[in-house]
């Protein structure tokens, strides 16, 4: 590809983007959305996923190796090519996702939730009240330093709420869950809830794919997205076949070493 053809695919792929509804609506819509997860800590590693066509990508505070600190400087890599990024906090505590809201991000993942009474709580932290009790401030940068206040009349209807489901208890109260008022994404996380049911890794054991599908089914019946993280693009795509629509495909970290790794296979095999 020239270099004038890929500036103008990077400029047709930035103006779709510009086009397109916020990320909430086109879960509510029914599309089927891929991303990755950001573990480096990097804002050119974001940037460089954002370039790569994903339609989100999630911030890794609970095991990627950038915490809050790190967490703007991808944000504002992923904002200027209109890509939606949400981040995935530490732990439920109703500061974690105030800070990361604040600071702009789409929406928030939380881990290893475990009752619908936990997910129904850790929700609220995502709404200013009276629906929920996010701290109200607008001199944040979501709020453009106090240059768009109004920003507070529409936060409520476009933060995107993910959901884990990651052990036993969480599968066994998916009904429940499901249905809780302002969530949008329940998202398996395969290593956890493998583990949890006994079969560390083994994504084709029998409970654990009997698991998979009571998930489904459950965010089907209440009109969620269920989402799953997959270790490569063929898994993704199997994924989506089978029903899920917010699939995350890898990590920055496990693209970069996958990518090198077929580089290497490539030139060796031709020495």
């Amino acid at each position: 590809m020239t270099e004038n053809a890929a500036t103008a695919e990077n400029t047709a792929t930035a103006e779709n983007r510009a086009a397109k509804p916020g990320l909430r609506r086109r879960l509510a819509d029914g599309e089927t959305l891929f991303g990755t997860f950001l573990g480096l800590g990097s804002a050119l590693a974001a940037e460089a996923c954002a370039l790569a066509g994903f339609d989100w990508l999630l911030a890794d505070l609970e095991h990627g190796g950038g915490g809050e600190e790190a967490l703007t400087g991808q944000l504002l890599a992923a904002d200027a090519h209109g890509v939606p990024m949400l981040v995935r906090v530490e732990s439920s505590d109703r500061i974690r996702a105030g800070r990361v809201l604040d600071l702009g991000a789409t929406g928030v993942m939380f881990p290893r939730l475990e009752s619908a009474e936990e997910a129904a709580l850790t929700l609220r932290h995502l709404r200013y009240p009276p629906e929920g009790d996010r701290g109200v401030a607008t001199y944040n940068r979501a709020g453009g330093f106090g240059t768009r206040p109004q920003a507070l009349d529409t936060a409520n209807d476009r933060v995107v709420s993910v959901v884990q489901i990651e052990n036993r208890r969480a599968v066994d109260q998916i009904d429940r869950i499901a249905t809780l008022r302002g969530l949008d994404v329940v998202f398996i996380g395969p290593r956890d809830l493998s583990h949890d049911l006994g079969v560390p890794g083994d994504t084709s054991a029998p409970v654990f794919v009997e698991a998979v599908k009571r998930v489904l089914a459950a965010a089907d019946v209440a009109g969620v997205a269920c989402g799953i993280l997959a270790p490569d693009a063929h898994a993704a795509r199997r994924y989506a076949d089978e029903g899920f629509r917010f699939v995350g495909i890898a990590s920055d970290a496990m693209l970069l070493v996958e990518t090198g790794r077929s580089a290497m296979r490539t030139v060796r095999a031709g020495v």
